[in-house]
């Protein structure tokens, strides 16, 4: 797979630890042994896809009105050099996937970002994680 490729596949999901007890593992297994998914990830994708499906207008209610972003957001250094230019801060509020490029200085980022708010994931360095850190809610 190519480095370009890695970094897609990367972007595109993110690794979640749960626990389950033995009788719903078995079960899980069983599923799989029988045919009805290839694994047992297969499995526990599709059981969350259908939960969101079944709960899709409470997103989009919600979406609406905190006024998210839907989706994947990415901020650049000239992103945030024409919002300082412009005299303004972000308030970075996304349902999916922001991001602030790796050139972004602390300085820029604390200049520029009021606050962030990420159901999901906040793909930033730790650098600016950590300088950003009051404002993340």
């Amino acid at each position: 797979m190519a480095k370009q490729e890695l970094k897609l596949k990367t972007a595109e999901s993110e690794k979640i630890t749960i626990n389950l007890g033995p009788i719903d593992l078995g079960q899980i297994d069983l599923l799989v042994q029988e045919g009805f998914y290839s694994n047992r990830t297969d499995l526990i994708r599709t059981a969350i896809r259908n939960q969101l499906n079944q709960h899709a207008d409470v997103v989009k209610q919600t979406v609406a009105r905190k006024s998210l972003v839907l989706g994947m957001q990415h901020y650049t250094r000239a992103d945030l050099e024409a919002t300082q230019a412009a005299g303004q801060r972000l308030q970075i509020q996304v349902l999916g996937l922001a991001s602030i490029a790796n050139d972004v200085s602390v300085e820029l980022a604390l200049a520029t970002i009021e606050s962030i708010f990420v159901l999901g994931s906040l793909h930033a360095s730790a650098v600016l994680k950590t300088a950003l850190a009051n404002r993340i809610h």
